[in-house]
């Protein structure tokens, strides 16, 4: 079973781009990030007419979520409250981040991370205390689920080698160590990176500016990720970046990532 996750940055302007590489990729279940529109307005029927049946939570303009399977998918759930509860969820779920199915026993969990905006801010806050909620809800999934894949994009380079130029990234949103330090507590309920199960080296990345000619000079940062559970993790045979849909006109600055399980 092949599952990729891709921040597509507004299905609606990046559709083409999305249907012509669920054509040739073979994915099973593609999980995007940054739908940017409302559920009612989703373009379901160039989904559908591929064979892909779709599930959304999103929202206008910002954040979004959906899930896009070659197979029904069961137990949808959207945002945090329904597994941890209104007390922990708070008002988290107002973002529509947090979108999670079922297929062929593996549970699957597709995240849109906050950005943060910068270091002490307000979002930076908001990130933090999203990563903790995060944690919980985790933690209460795999009580249930031991067959699972988070997966989305965190807006957050693990590691230096995750980042194309390492120095001065520790005062820098996305790396700081405060960040990276939430993430690895987040993880540490039981997840591994599949990327880095079959690549140890740096220079791979799965988001470039659009500034600076950053894709060109592959100037970029991986921040896009597909963590899975010790189960699914020895079952992983593969976890690839495809950067060949950030080389089209008017692309994502995001590109998918596709884990591979037997």
């Amino acid at each position: 079973m092949k599952i990729a996750t891709w921040n597509v940055n507004s299905i609606r302007t990046r559709l083409d781009h999305v249907t012509q590489w669920l054509e040739t990729s073979g994915v099973d279940v593609l999980c995007m990030q940054e739908t940017k529109v409302v559920d009612e307005d989703f373009p379901r029927e160039p989904f559908e007419n591929l064979g892909y049946h779709t599930y959304i939570s999103g929202q206008k303009s910002y954040n979004g979520v959906a899930l896009a399977s070659q197979m029904p998918l069961e137990s949808i759930t959207i945002g945090f409250e329904p597994v941890v509860g209104g007390a922990i969820a708070q008002d988290f779920d107002a973002q529509r981040r947090v979108i999670a199915a079922t297929v062929n026993n593996v549970r699957i969990v597709n995240l849109y991370v906050p950005n943060g905006s910068s270091i002490g801010s307000d979002k930076y806050d908001y990130k933090l205390k999203w990563l903790t909620v995060l944690q919980h809800y985790l933690e209460q999934t795999l009580e249930t689920e031991p067959n699972l894949v988070v997966c989305g994009d965190f807006n957050i380079a693990l590691e230096d080698r995750d980042i194309y130029k390492s120095e001065g990234r520790d005062k820098h949103i996305m790396s700081s160590p405060t960040e990276r330090e939430a993430l690895k507590t987040v993880l540490s309920v039981g997840l591994a990176d599949t990327f880095r199960k079959f690549t140890e080296d740096g220079g791979h990345f799965s988001w470039w500016d659009y500034r600076a000619a950053a894709f060109r000079r592959n100037m970029g940062w991986r921040i896009d990720h597909l963590y899975a559970s010790p189960s699914i993790y020895e079952r992983a045979i593969a976890c690839t970046i495809d950067v060949e849909p950030r080389k089209l006109e008017k692309p994502s600055d995001h590109t998918p990532v596709i884990l591979e399980i037997e």
